[in-house]
Formats: structure tokens, C-alpha cells, sequence
């Protein structure tokens, strides 16, 4: 065997390959564009600095020392007040309604405690269905507690700490991430399978040959469509039911919530994901073109869900994208149902969005059909 006609033989080989893979101009948008949203997605949105969180203060003591801590959190670059509560009562809503990640709440005796050179507690309670949030918040206020701390010290020469910070992490006491991961993978999961079913099930049937034999039967194009959906949401839903199970059996993760309320919830996301799968089947030639949208589709709407990192520190125009992920509303609402016990009606501010984004995709979907089978 000559080893120069075998190296020929292959470097012709290779360029073949090569220029059917750049010759089409569909094949060079696939392989730059992708690359490019991906690259931009991952620098801008996967960061787990925490660079916006928002509090709320209730000082009871009205001193210079706990007006001089409020400051420190206000001029940190991190701390957004968003409320400033009269009394115990408003600690509740203000975390469920999510309006602060953290309340930090100032006892009477705050500034009488401190000028008698005896530790003055602060506590602090965080929202926890995001533990890895919580932890970071929590680090970067005690860091700013020890600055104050230094300061008082140097000031009054106390030697123990003069601040204290008595800690409480509600819906997740513990501040444990998979109490945090596992409701979230109930919606993220199930809309990974539910997405890939629907964006091949056209698809599919066109490489296959059976998708005439499906145009001669006595369906319109709704009904193949209503008829592509169904299957795909009993899928995810069923999914999303096994990993419920595994979540609180397997790994004792209390459920607090109602099982109707959430499935209300599942079978409106699932909803709006398969508005999304079916209009990428309608628009996919092949398997493998559906294959590769979905693929191109699933990574952005994981990365902007919030699952990895928080919306509040992606850029503003990152933030704005996040508006029409429905993986976003469907993990927030998980969460909420999970872990806080909600129901349904106050989730409002994802039920919505979902059904906003339904509103959209499916009847897109249906004008795909018969604008493809025209």
C-alpha cells in the first residue's frame, strides 16, 4: 500500500465532506449563529456573582447606630431597599410576594444594647427557594455586619462583636440546594421531553413517508395538530409526576402545596412549550432539522430561567428575554406551589405569561400547519 495515495486519497475524502458541509448556506448559518447567541447567552446570563438584592428594613430602634447600619446596606452597590415595613406583620408578605430577598429586621433595643457595650442581635430572614441566592446574600451582609462591627470597635473599644446576625431561611431552613434544584427540575425536565416529542412528531412523519398518508385521512390540520399536542403533555406531565415522587420520597423534600394546583399549573406549561415544539415541527424539514432547533432553543431557555442563575443579576437586556421563556414562570411557579404552599390564584404573575405566550405560540403553530400543507 503506498501511504502517499492513502494520505491523497483521504485529503480528497475530507474535502468532499468540507464543502457539503459549507457549500449549503443553511449548514454555514447553523454552524456560526448558534455558537454566537450561545457564547453571548452563557457570558451574559450564567454568572453567579450577586449583584442586585433587594431587602427590606424594619428598624424598630430608630438610633444613630441602626441608621448608620441601614446606610451601609443602602451604599453597598449589592442591597436595594425596596420596602421599609412598620412593624412584624409585614415581614410575610413582603417575602412571599417576593418584593425582598431579605428582611432585615432591627430590634427595639438595638442602639441601647450597643451603647451598653453587650451584643446587639440583627436578624435576618431570607426567601430560601433560591438557597444558592440566599447563601451569597447572606455572605455579602456579613460582610458588610464585620465592617460596621470594625468600625464600632475602633470607635467605642468593644472586644466582642457588637452586631450579631441571628439568621432564619424560610422554605428551606436548611438552606439545602437540592430542596432548591429538585422542584425546579419538575418543570425543566418534563419541558426538555415535551419539547424534543413535539418538535420530531411532524418531522418525523414527513422523513418517514407517513405524513401523506395522514393528509388523505379525514383530519383538518387542527385537528392533526390538537392531535400531534395531546400526547406530548401527557408525557411531560407524567414526567413531571415521577420526579414529584422522587423529590419527596426518595429525597424527603416536604411538599407543602396542593397536587390539583400544581398540575393546574404543569398542564399550562406544558401548554405553552408544546405551542413552541409544534411550530418548530411545522418549520422542520427533517429529524435532524428538528433536532438541531430544539437543541439551539433549549439551551437559551434553561440558561434564562433563572434554574442557574438569578433573572435580577442577568444584564436589563437579558432580563427583557427572560419575559418570554416560559421555563422562567413554569420553575417560579413550581417553587411556589413546592416549597411556599401557594395556590394557584396568587400566581397570577406566571400563570399569565404562560397564558400570554399559548396565545402566541399555538395559533403560530396552527397558521404553520396549514401555511405547510397549503
Amino acid at each position: 500500500m503506498n501511504p502517499a495515495a492513502t494520505v491523497a486519497r483521504l485529503l480528497a475524502l475530507c474535502r468532499k465532506e468540507l464543502l457539503i458541509i459549507l457549500k449549503d448556506p443553511a449548514n454555514r448559518i447553523l454552524l456560526v449563529v448558534p455558537i454566537v447567541l450561545q457564547s453571548l447567552v452563557f457570558g451574559y446570563a450564567a454568572t453567579y456573582d450577586l449583584k442586585h438584592a433587594t431587602y427590606a428594613l424594619l428598624d424598630q430602634s430608630h438610633g444613630a447606630a441602626s441608621t448608620q447600619l441601614a446606610a451601609r446596606l443602602d451604599a453597598s452597590g449589592v442591597f436595594e431597599r425596596t420596602a421599609t415595613l412598620r412593624n412584624e406583620a409585614d415581614i410575610a408578605p413582603a417575602i412571599d410576594a417576593q418584593q425582598a430577598l431579605a428582611v432585615v429586621h432591627i430590634g427595639p433595643r438595638f442602639d441601647q444594647l450597643l451603647q451598653q457595650g453587650q451584643p446587639a442581635p440583627v436578624q435576618v430572614i431570607v426567601d430560601a427557594r433560591n438557597s444558592a441566592t440566599a447563601n451569597n446574600a447572606l455572605a455579602y451582609l456579613a460582610g458588610i455586619v464585620d465592617q460596621f462591627n470594625a468600625q464600632w470597635r475602633r470607635q467605642h473599644g468593644m472586644a466582642g462583636p457588637p452586631v450579631v446576625i441571628d439568621t432564619r431561611a424560610w422554605y428551606n431552613p436548611n438552606l439545602d440546594t437540592r430542596w432548591y434544584m429538585l422542584p425546579a427540575l419538575i418543570a425543566a425536565l418534563s419541558m426538555i421531553q415535551t419539547l424534543m416529542l413535539t418538535a420530531l412528531s411532524v418531522a418525523r412523519e414527513r422523513e418517514q413517508g407517513t405524513f401523506d398518508q395522514l393528509l388523505v385521512a379525514p383530519y383538518t390540520p387542527t385537528e392533526i395538530m390538537v392531535g400531534k399536542a395531546i400526547p406530548p403533555i401527557l408525557v411531560g406531565l407524567a414526567q413531571s409526576a415521577f420526579i414529584l415522587l422522587v423529590s419527596v420520597f426518595w429525597f424527603r423534600i416536604p411538599f407543602s402545596g396542593s397536587l390539583a394546583a400544581l398540575f393546574a399549573g404543569l398542564l399550562l406549561f406544558t401548554t405553552a412549550i408544546v405551542g413552541v415544539g409544534l411550530s418548530i415541527s411545522a418549520l422542520s424539514a427533517t429529524m435532524q432539522q428538528a433536532m438541531l432547533y430544539a437543541f439551539i432553543l433549549i439551551m437559551p431557555l434553561m440558561l434564562l430561567s433563572g434554574l442557574a442563575t438569578p433573572v435580577e443579576n442577568m444584564p436589563q437586556p437579558m432580563q427583557w428575554f427572560t419575559a418570554v421563556n416560559p421555563l422562567r414562570y413554569g420553575i417560579d411557579l413550581v417553587h411556589r406551589i413546592y416549597l411556599e404552599g401557594s395556590g394557584l390564584a396568587p400566581l397570577w404573575n406566571d400563570t399569565l405569561p404562560l397564558l400570554a405566550i399559548s396565545a402566541v405560540t399555538l395559533p403560530l403553530a396552527a397558521w404553520l400547519f396549514r401555511h405547510r400543507l397549503a
